[in-house]
């Protein structure tokens, strides 16, 4: 059943029925009821195409994901599939695309071909040149994480400022007196990315207010680097008795490192950190650490970009999220130093 059906048994043209529809134009309330019962006698539904081409929209929001590594860590799994489910709530769908590097062209195809009613926009860095873009091509967008001195710009974020200062302090509280951050890779840093950034100030500025010897990690992301980070860790400064970290990737092989090494966690060594629920309980023992909310993130985020799309307008939000620090078992006092008789 079409909308030339549906006029003729309403005895109005179809321009008519389409505006009655779309509400583009005002439509008598005779003839938008008499519409309504021929839609509602025939079970008339309009399919998703033609609705949004009635609105002038796609009903399709874009998810950029810049390839920071040859493949996506589980955080950003988790938060593409929360994306697509808090989507399918307000029946969108999601177009994924890449950007940077070999996949800038996929990124501008997405801008300048109207193939999207909005954009969210992951992985920000502190400066980028993706947020001048779709600000240039008045394209609504929300960004998961922020650039530095943008309060145009509407976002959702985690603190991971703070959130890696309240590790910090947490094993400062336990003894700890040498603490490492263990962050992102060396190449994603040096890109400007926003949460490694932001963690490492967190982390300097807690170990200077509490007196404590900092040391910083870069690594990859994934379990073999966690593994060689920790080892030369170790090897060169073994008076490290605790980590935070960043980087959930690594720790499968921050765990190997560390057995590898006679260290039992938590008795000789302690971790905590930022990093996606299941990772934390998958850990042995189940890791002490600031659970990421990716799917309130992801709903989050979904409210404003609709509300953007909405009304282009609207005074941008920042939403920092600051979850609390689960304490589980990866923890523990520091361990009293060997001395000899």
């Amino acid at each position: 059943m079409n909308i030339g059906e549906i006029a003729r048994r309403a005895g109005v043209s179809r321009s008519t029925v389409s505006y009655a529809l779309s509400g583009k134009r005002q439509v008598s309330d005779a003839t938008r009821r008499r519409i309504q019962d021929v839609i509602d006698e025939l079970g008339y539904r309009p399919n998703a195409s033609a609705r949004a081409l009635a609105e002038g929209r796609t009903r399709t929001i874009g998810l950029v994901i810049p390839p920071a590594s040859k493949r996506l860590t589980h955080m950003q799994l988790d938060f593409v599939g929360s994306v697509v489910e808090a989507a399918a709530q307000v029946d969108l769908d999601v177009l994924l695309s890449p950007s940077g590097g070999d996949h800038d062209r996929s990124f501008e195809r997405l801008v300048s071909e109207s193939r999207v009613d909005g954009v969210l926009l992951m992985e920000i860095r502190i400066e980028d040149a993706r947020v001048d873009r779709l600000r240039d091509a008045r394209m609504p967008f929300v960004g998961i994480g922020h650039p530095a001195n943008d309060p145009q710009m509407c976002w959702v974020d985690i603190d991971y400022a703070g959130l890696i200062g309240h590790c910090v302090r947490h094993l400062a509280d336990l003894g700890h007196r040498s603490i490492a951050l263990l962050n992102r890779s060396p190449e994603l840093v040096a890109t400007g990315y926003g949460p490694s950034h932001r963690a490492r100030a967190g982390f300097v500025r807690a170990v200077e207010e509490h007196g404590l010897k900092g040391v910083e990690l870069l690594c990859g992301d994934d379990a073999r680097s966690g593994q060689e980070c920790i080892a030369e860790l170790l090897a060169n400064d073994p008076g490290i008795t605790a980590l935070a970290t960043v980087n959930e990737a690594a720790l499968p092989g921050v765990q190997r490192a560390l057995d590898q090494a006679g260290r039992s966690v938590p008795r000789d060594f302690s971790i905590t950190g930022i990093v996606a629920s299941h990772w934390a309980e998958d850990f042995r023992p189940a890791l002490t650490a600031a659970d990421v909310p990716t799917a309130d993130m992801a709903t989050q985020a979904m409210s404003l970009l609709v509300e953007r799309i909405s009304d282009p307008t609207a005074p941008a939000q920042h939403l920092l999220m600051s979850p609390p620090i689960t304490l589980r078992h990866s923890t523990a006092a520091a361990p009293v130093p060997h001395r000899e008789p």
